[in-house]
């Protein structure tokens, strides 16, 4: 199996290096490859490589440096729009105006971006995702014309790395991974799962700075607080109810 997979960090800062066009259409074409929803490819993606359309979209991700400093962000949509007008114009009638079908479609641009950023990386290249894309959605509707029926699910920056930082934890398999049915977790079992993560320097790092006790704490009442969840999470569903998915 490559060795990238094993090796895989997110890369914030990039060189000033552009990348060559024969490469990213190599790149897009693999994600065009990946596995899709009844081959229907109910996606898009948007590239963006010029950089006032950079700096229009730089708000809608709190103005994170990669934004601008990437030669490529890579705005990735679920679009029923594309599909819906081939439908309507061979005398087929859509029913795709539904929470179901606004998550075929998320899948299948996200399969799109993992295979992307997949590809990208075996050939040097480094990838931020940016949760951000659904923080500000209707932000990022504007900035790209996007017409009803498309909704941004993902952003990828994409350049050749200037920084290699370490490589982030994870937890061990036994986490993640259950065989034949799910196996609920015991204090103890959740006691040995996070306690390699929570005795990291940068774990207690985190604990300290933020004047907290624990590092779920910073979780919770930090980093992905509820109240901000409650809001964006809202937010997000009126940008897709908008946007013609949740009719039915």
């Amino acid at each position: 199996m490559n060795s990238t997979y094993f090796n895989r960090r997110t890369i914030r800062k990039y060189e000033s290096r552009d990348i060559d066009e024969n490469l990213l259409d190599r790149l897009l074409t693999a994600g065009t490859r990946t596995s899709t929803t009844g081959n229907m490819q109910v996606y898009s993606i948007i590239v963006t490589r010029d950089r006032e359309m950079k700096r229009m979209l730089a708000p809608a991700h709190f103005n994170q440096p990669m934004v601008m400093e990437a030669p490529v962000v890579l705005t990735f949509c679920a679009d029923f729009n594309r599909f819906n007008k081939w439908c309507r114009q061979r005398q087929a009638d859509p029913g795709y105006d539904n929470f179901l079908s606004f998550m075929t479609a998320a899948i299948d641009a996200l399969l799109a971006a993992q295979t992307i950023c997949n590809a990208a990386e075996e050939e040097g290249l480094g990838i931020c995702y940016l949760g951000t894309a659904t923080y500000n959605a209707d932000k990022i509707i504007e900035v790209l014309d996007l017409p009803k029926g498309v909704v941004p699910v993902a952003t990828v920056t994409l350049g050749w790395p200037a920084v290699i930082p370490d490589q982030p934890d994870r937890l061990p398999l036994e986490a993640v991974v259950h065989y034949e049915r799910y196996r609920d977790f015991t204090p103890g079992m959740i006691d040995d799962l996070y306690r390699e993560k929570e005795a990291r320097s940068d774990s207690q790092q985190f604990i300290s700075e933020n004047n907290k006790t624990t590092l779920a704490q910073v979780f919770t009442d930090v980093r992905y607080k509820k109240g901000d969840n409650e809001y964006f999470s809202a937010k997000y569903l009126e940008v897709i109810r908008n946007q013609g998915f949740l009719s039915h």
